[in-house]
């Protein structure tokens, strides 16, 4: 064929709007469609690929929607299977877990001890009245030593003789003494037991402890009873330690006995003293002073059977409910709670049923017996409920200790109650309560799902964040959560309530920093296993959390906000490129705003927002999102005035172009990339219509630069795509020809104001059409050569359209080209015969126009051919 002289036709775009109409017709899609994910996998050697880039995802839109099907997955993949056999291995039982935690007869440093409240209660619970003590103290005459007759009869007969002058003795009565002398008074007593100890007085020490517990039923003055169980309880202490300690110290030859020691180390002395210590204990015939005594040597059980404490308690308990004053079987219970916490802190059974046993005796304080003592001491029942405190909440805390899973269990249901019923002061107490019972011995590793269910059901009564995160204890009750897993879910489940119930934007401090924490744990969650199902969920959430972020007019802090999050969620691709479309929508409305007014703080913020962009783009892996984003921002600055910045953009998208792999990946299938690349070498070519050439790169340089990318590129084998390419150019080479471009962005001047149809500008816009037209017609003239007809025919009537629509067919070299173009397509009878004779339609109506008349003499010329 000749050589082509090109001339473009002069538009006059309002007038052809006007006469053109649209025209519904069918779009098949085959395999793509917009919302589909992309994921770019390279299949060629690139020249200068990064590394890391060889397998990426991408998406052809701003935001991925989510795929209905994807929830199905069954992940079945080996890795998969593996994580899912790990997950579904049973979890240690709460006991197990307990177990190794801690030792069974001790109790940890979370535990508060006696000591603690000893002092609060005697400043507490104080009298003015007048206090009396009365002691029998049994006389020393006729006492035979107990050892003297190695017979048992004998033995027997010395502890009961010995007992029997104890309480058979000359009686001893304090009256009229003020509590500090009573306090006195108790301390000697507590003092001439260690005296009558050291010298080797033991019995006489066995007589100063029962008269002293026998004080504990003792109730007359009332209001004094709690101190007055402080006191004794620590001669009780110091008598128990007293034996232990004598007891042990005859099992040190050869060797001291261990901390842990069992019955089967200890010798017979030592069992003989020690059983002779409880049976002088069980001969004591007053009931109140056998119980505490015997409570008081509860230790000493360890020397003589494995399972004696654990024998020995549920027996004191059923002997506490012989005692008929309630206030005195209460605090019996609270000491036998006590000792037995620190011998025995695992038998939680007896403790249970000693609390069981206190609900029962509650009945008896509206009995006459309790009713009368009130009123002849003068005590209100208030008051005298009050006196039950110190000892139900001692067995309260040895019955909650260490019990994560009973406890947590109620609280599971009661927050529910709080939630619907009382306001987040109250919602905030539980979550306070719950944290202060699960942190110790990290307890709540045995409870995540019942503190997963608390979070569960505050977030369906509680909507509105800014509430939700005004409860102090809510963040710290989440740092409970320190299993990657159920930590993650936990995040999940507030971020899909917060999407679906957040209404407007937000700006407070409090909920941004709240759900940045959120999501950042979410995003750190991400790893080299994470499915894409699962990255994807977890940017949507993300970025329905970005898109609700807004602070007015203060553009500075927005685009503050932007940095953050970019640092914070850098391993998700898909938060990324929202971020970016955040600061481009950002950059428009402070143009909008701002607009008229602080131009050059506008400019400068302006050229924040597009450096912003610049750095972040190429930390992306998918292609298609970068040049999309590349454009984008181009165009983005473009329209604010920033022209420099503009042109960095899109020299940086034709800069990838080389980059673009052969074939992409859709939802695991490997798809040609040209049919990507295509669309989007047609969308910067419409943008740059209005791009103004640069003053120092030359005339179209921006155009030159894609083409010459086009033109070395590594296409695939038998494509037409560079061919398509260069007749998708021709069109926008008409369009810059024109005196009054189709369309135009304020405050910018394009090139038909810095050209002003300069014949040069002109001459060179027709040469590289030309050249294109060229190259278009080689590769016809090879296409004949190869019988490639379909694909010859396809190409020549699209540059036949081509021509028709944008050149000027008055040329008579550009006319015969068009006829010859139509009879080519035509040759073989491959194109389409709706189109031609449509097409033949359409020309026949453009040559009504009075400046289209030569277009008759070009239809008579054109004739349809059939394929036979």
């Amino acid at each position: 064929m000749a050589a082509v002289q090109w001339h473009s036709r002069a538009r006059r775009y309002e007038s052809e709007l006007q006469s053109c109409g649209l025209e519904v017709a069918p779009v098949e899609f085959s395999d793509y469609h917009p919302l589909k994910s992309i994921t770019v996998t390279d299949s060629k050697s690139r020249r200068g690929a990064r590394k890391g880039s060889t397998s990426s995802s991408s998406s052809s839109s701003s935001s991925v929607a989510p795929d209905p099907l994807s929830s199905m997955l069954d992940g079945t993949d080996p890795l998969s299977m593996f994580a899912a056999a790990s997950a579904s291995e049973s979890p240690p039982t709460l006991s197990q877990s307990r177990k190794r935690r801690e030792k069974e007869d001790e109790v940890g440093v979370d535990f508060e001890p006696w000591s603690s409240k000893r002092g609060e209660i005697l400043a507490r619970f104080t009298t003015t009245e007048k206090l009396s003590i009365n002691l029998f103290m049994g006389s020393e005459k006729g006492k035979a030593p107990s050892l003297a007759s190695s017979a048992v009869s004998e033995k027997v007969r010395t502890r009961l003789e010995e007992l029997d002058d104890l309480e058979e003795g000359s009686q001893r009565e304090l009256l009229n003494l003020s509590q500090q002398d009573y306090v006195n008074r108790i301390e000697e007593l507590n003092q001439s037991l260690k005296e009558a100890w050291a010298s080797d007085q033991k019995v006489k020490a066995l007589k100063i402890v029962i008269q002293c517990s026998k004080l504990l039923s003792d109730t007359a003055v009332i209001q004094f009873y709690p101190s007055k169980f402080v006191l004794i309880t620590d001669i009780l202490d110091t008598f128990g330690r007293l034996v232990y300690e004598r007891i042990w110290s005859m099992c040190s030859d050869p060797r001291p006995l261990p901390d842990s020691f069992t019955a089967d180390e200890v010798n017979d002395t030592a069992k003989e003293t020690c059983l002779n210590w409880f049976f002088k204990i069980a001969s004591i015939r007053e009931l109140i002073p056998r119980l505490y005594v015997e409570v008081a040597l509860l230790k000493c059980n360890r020397f003589l059977t494995k399972c004696g404490i654990q024998e020995t308690v549920p027996r004191l308990t059923a002997m506490i409910r012989g005692i008929g004053d309630p206030l005195v079987a209460v605090y019996a219970r609270a000491y036998l709670c006590r000792i037995g916490m620190e011998v025995a802190p695992h038998l939680k059974d007896s403790l249970n049923k000693n609390f069981f046993d206190l609900l029962g005796t509650f009945r008896q304080i509206h009995g006459d017996s309790v009713q009368n003592q009130l009123v002849l001491q003068r005590v209100e029942i208030p008051v005298y409920l009050t006196l039950y405190s110190p000892a139900i909440h001692w067995i309260l805390q040895c019955v909650s200790y260490r019990a994560p899973e009973d406890y947590i269990n109620c609280a599971e249901i009661w927050v529910e109650f709080t939630c619907r019923h009382f306001t987040k002061r109250e919602v905030n107490t539980v979550l306070s309560d719950i944290i202060k019972h699960m942190t110790p011995d990290r307890a709540f590793e045995d409870a995540y799902p019942q503190l997963q269910s608390v979070i569960r059901k505050i977030l369906t009564y509680f909507h509105d964040f800014s509430v939700l995160f005004s409860m102090e204890r809510f963040l710290p009750f989440m740092d409970m959560f320190q299993k990657d897993s159920v930590r993650v879910g936990v995040c999940l489940s507030i971020m899909d309530v917060f999407i679906k119930h957040q209404q407007e934007p937000t700006r407070d401090p409090v909920i941004l920093n709240a759900l940045l924490h959120v999501c950042k744990t979410m995003h750190d969650s991400v790893n080299a296993l994470t499915l894409e199902d699962e990255k994807r969920s977890l940017a949507l959430l993300i970025n329905g959390f970005i898109r609700m972020v807004s602070f007015g007019r203060d553009f500075e802090q927005q685009l503050s906000f932007c940095v953050e999050a970019r640092a914070t969620f850098c391993n998700l691709e898909p938060v990324l490129v929202q971020l970016i479309h955040t600061v481009n929508q950002l950059a428009m409305e402070t143009r909008r705003v701002m607009r008229g007014s602080h131009s050059r703080k506008t400019a400068a913020f302006v050229r924040a927002c597009a450096a912003y962009s610049f750095i972040t783009i190429p930390s992306l892996t998918s292609i298609f999102s970068r040049l999309n984003l590349y454009l984008l921002s181009g165009q983005v600055a473009l329209a604010n005035q920033c022209l420099s910045q503009a042109d960095a953009f899109l020299k940086a998208a034709v800069s990838v172009l080389p980059e673009v792999p052969r074939s992409i990946s859709i939802e695991g299938k490997l798809r040609s990339s040209e049919g990507f690349l295509l669309d989007f070498i047609n969308n910067f070519l419409s943008a740059l219509l209005v791009v103004p050439d640069h003053p120092e790169a030359g005339v179209l340089f921006l155009v030159r630069g894609l083409l010459n990318m086009v033109q070395d590129y590594t296409w695939e084998d038998n494509s037409d795509a560079k061919v398509h390419v260069y007749i998708s150019a021709l069109p926008l080479l008409a369009a810059m020809s024109q005196e009054s471009y189709l369309y135009s962005i304020p405050k910018v001047d394009s090139n038909e104001t810095l050209y002003g149809g300069d014949p040069k500008f002109l001459a060179e816009i027709n040469k590289l059409c030309e050249t294109l037209i060229g190259q278009v017609l080689d590769h016809l003239k090879t296409l004949g050569r190869d019988e490639s007809i379909h694909r010859q025919g396809s190409l020549a009537f699209s540059l036949f359209g081509c021509l028709l629509a944008h050149g000027d067919l008055r040329n008579n070299k550009l006319n015969q080209l068009a006829v010859n173009l139509w009879n080519l397509s035509h040759k073989q009878g491959y194109c389409n015969t709706r189109t031609s004779v449509r097409t033949l339609e359409f020309i026949k109506h453009q040559a009504q126009q009075p400046d289209m008349v030569h277009l008759s003499d070009v239809l008579h010329r054109l004739t349809l051919q059939s394929r036979t």
